[in-house]
């Protein structure tokens, strides 16, 4: 593998991250709100399927008892 010295290791790098499309704050926002939407979302579901969880098996249980 070649070595690079530390120059054009820099050069290289300043090279990439100007290859780099950057977010704009408006689509950074709108991603943020987007994420935040789905987990409150989730959240919802799976309480609901816990709820529905926990109920179907002290039913069952209580049956039983």
């Amino acid at each position: 593998m070649a070595k690079t010295n530390p120059v054009q290791f820099l050069h290289q790098v300043r090279s990439e991250v100007n290859k780099v499309v950057w977010p704009t704050r408006r689509e950074v926002l709108l991603t943020t709100a987007m994420v935040f939407v789905m987990a409150t979302i989730t959240a919802i579901f799976f309480f609901f399927v816990d709820l529905s969880i926990r109920t179907g098996l002290r039913e069952l249980l209580g049956m039983f008892g």
